[in-house]
């Protein structure tokens, strides 16, 4: 097999990865009774804690700010979130009792079986999948920006 042949078998495997790891996350969103977006803002309250800004929660979760606004708003009319001004046009964001239950009893299990997951593998092969994952943004990232001056 020559190595052009060989890197787009690999891509293609990679892509299959990323793409069922997105189908894993939004089937346990699913099983959770959560949208994609609700089960995101709540992982990164979770992770970045109450009274996060809501540009952190867009920045973390890669989502546009149009889809984490609209599912922060229903979210809030549900009674899970309320929200603060913070400096200019930027808002924080609070849990309610409500949305610090669901976190409790929906989001801690899933963040269990992740961390159980991890701890499957060795201290290195942990440290290898994060330095290759970022290596492979990093440079995709810097392959795409030069792409685009050169249009």
């Amino acid at each position: 097999m020559d190595s052009t042949t060989l890197i787009s078998k690999y891509l293609k495997e990679y892509n299959c990865l990323y793409k069922e790891a997105i189908e894993i996350y939004h089937e346990a969103a699913r099983r959770l009774h959560l949208s994609d977006s609700a089960f995101e803002i709540f992982y990164a309250l979770f992770d970045m804690g109450d009274n996060c800004l809501q540009r952190d929660i867009c920045k973390s979760s890669c989502l546009p700010k149009q889809t984490i606004n609209s599912s922060i708003r229903k979210l809030q009319a549900d009674g899970y979130l309320t929200l603060s001004p913070g400096k200019g046009r930027s808002m924080h964001i609070h849990l309610t009792d409500s949305g610090k239950k669901l976190i409790q009893e929906k989001l801690l299990p899933l963040i269990q079986i992740e961390n159980d997951t991890l701890a499957s593998f060795s201290p290195e092969e942990c440290e290898q999948l994060l330095r290759l994952n970022a290596k492979y943004n990093q440079t995709l990232r810097s392959r795409l920006s030069k792409l685009e001056e050169d249009l």
